[in-house]
């Protein structure tokens, strides 16, 4: 099984606990392993934050994935991080590669934990309704 996150790049509220007890249950409940989450705003940073120490609890797998391929230098300062670039980015026009990675990151999984506070206007909104449409099962991340 594999879990992807969206989001929206800025945080509002206090979530981290919850995201941390809803991490904690798909390893556990759902038999999760195996996680893939972007880079480009602050729900990333906290998902990647809360994987790496979870990771030292439980045998889990988690993947950065990059919209743009990283240069050298970058590469450099990711050290210790899994990164993965998928298949084909290189073709695809920069103006469209979040994207096209989001979209690969939704294809590759069988859940989608999401943290959307509003709709309007919101990609991130966007991708958890491509997400239902297939079928994937969706997991909302709200403040208490």
């Amino acid at each position: 099984m594999i879990c992807t996150f969206i989001g929206h790049r800025n945080i509002f509220y206090d979530i981290e606990e919850i995201l941390i007890e809803t991490l904690r249950k798909v390893i556990i409940e759902k038999n999760i392993k195996t996680f893939y989450l972007g880079n480009n705003g602050q729900f990333d940073k906290m998902v990647l934050r809360i994987l790496t120490s979870l990771s030292k609890e439980y045998d889990i797998k988690y993947y950065v994935v990059y919209a743009y391929i990283p240069t050298v230098k970058k590469m450099e300062t990711l050290s210790g991080n899994v990164t993965i670039v998928p298949d084909g980015i290189e073709k695809v026009p920069k103006k469209f590669a979040i994207n096209y990675r989001n979209m690969w990151m939704i294809e590759k999984s069988d859940y989608l934990i999401t943290y959307i506070d509003h709709t309007i206007g919101s990609c991130a909104a966007n991708y958890v309704e491509i997400a239902k449409k297939k079928g994937k099962r969706i997991i909302y991340i709200t403040a208490k």
